[in-house]
């Protein structure tokens, strides 16, 4: 099955015909529920509501809780190069509306540094279920939230069988094929169009971290979505593309993201953390690290 949803697409398979019902509602009951938790897009969202009410200790649900949680995980696994505080310095370098508006802006001016403060401005009391950001503490939590949810919906469908979650490229993978591992394409842009490389995965989670999906100028220099929360700048290293195999989704996801701020350091975290990438430089060059899965054919 098809979808979108956050302006990307998905796919949903599963092993047995009579699972897919199960894993559809399944699906769309943690989309709309993080959706309504975690949309920085939406001024209704909990997310919204927190981010505006930071240097105060507030409530939050069970789900939004999860998703920081989750956001703090992936910072914490990869030295701090995940991190869910960047949001003001994104919207300071233009991304504070849809990503279709914000594409073809031609307006906007190279940004002071706003240095992103980290998830030790996050107060996470877990018995309470309350947060309190830091002032000026400000969450994205777009990334590690959509991976997040692949990872739910196959460990909830597990159970009856194999299946496949993709939300825009992240993918998160339990049990096997009626043919055995599932075969996975591996895309460094938006559009598909059906000769990208494919991989067996048995399980675990794939996801891609791109220089090049999510693009715009300015003051005519082309910039992109991945804020280095070292510098508070946008993404600038030698890998335009990076693909990481894991044991999650939300774990490919935070290596993928952070790969492409390590630079020439990349391959080495992503060796030493146990798994497996394909790291595409600007040249095209392709390069692998650890146990990349086997390249399908057909």
């Amino acid at each position: 099955m098809n979808f979108s949803t956050w302006g990307l697409t998905g796919t949903l398979v599963t092993e047995h015909p009579e699972t897919m019902a199960y894993a559809t509602t399944r699906l769309w009951y943690w989309i709309e529920s993080m959706d309504e938790a975690c949309n920085r897009f939406s001024r209704d969202s909990e997310l919204s509501r927190l981010n505006a009410s930071a240097g105060q200790t507030t409530t939050v649900s069970p789900t939004l809780l999860r998703a920081i949680d989750a956001a703090v995980t992936a910072s914490t696994l990869t030295d701090g190069l995940c991190d869910p505080t960047v949001l003001p310095a994104l919207l300071a370098w233009g991304y504070d509306r849809d990503y279709d508006e914000v594409r073809d802006r031609v307006d906007l001016n190279e940004p002071p540094v706003v240095a992103p403060p980290g998830v030790g401005a996050i107060a996470i009391d877990r018995v309470e279920r309350t947060v309190r950001l830091d002032p000026g503490c400000q969450l994205d939590l777009g990334a590690s939230a959509k991976a997040l949810v692949a990872d739910l919906v196959a460990d909830e469908v597990a159970e009856r069988g194999g299946i496949v979650v993709e939300i825009g490229g992240d993918v998160a993978v339990r049990g096997a094929g009626p043919s055995g591992p599932w075969v996975v394409g591996i895309a460094d842009r938006l559009a598909i169009t059906g000769e990208e490389p494919r991989v067996r995965i048995a399980g675990g989670g794939v996801a891609t971290s791109s220089l090049t999906t999510r693009t715009w100028r300015v003051e005519g220099r082309l910039v992109n979505h991945i804020i280095d929360p070292r510098t508070g700048a946008v993404a600038d290293g030698p890998y335009a593309t990076v693909t990481v195999a894991a044991d999650s989704c939300l774990h490919a996801n935070a290596f993928a993201t952070a790969a492409l701020l390590w630079g020439e350091d990349a391959p080495y975290h992503v060796a030493q953390a146990g798994w497996s990438a394909r790291l595409v430089r600007r040249d095209g060059t392709v390069e692998f690290v650890g146990g990349w899965p086997v390249e399908a054919t057909t």
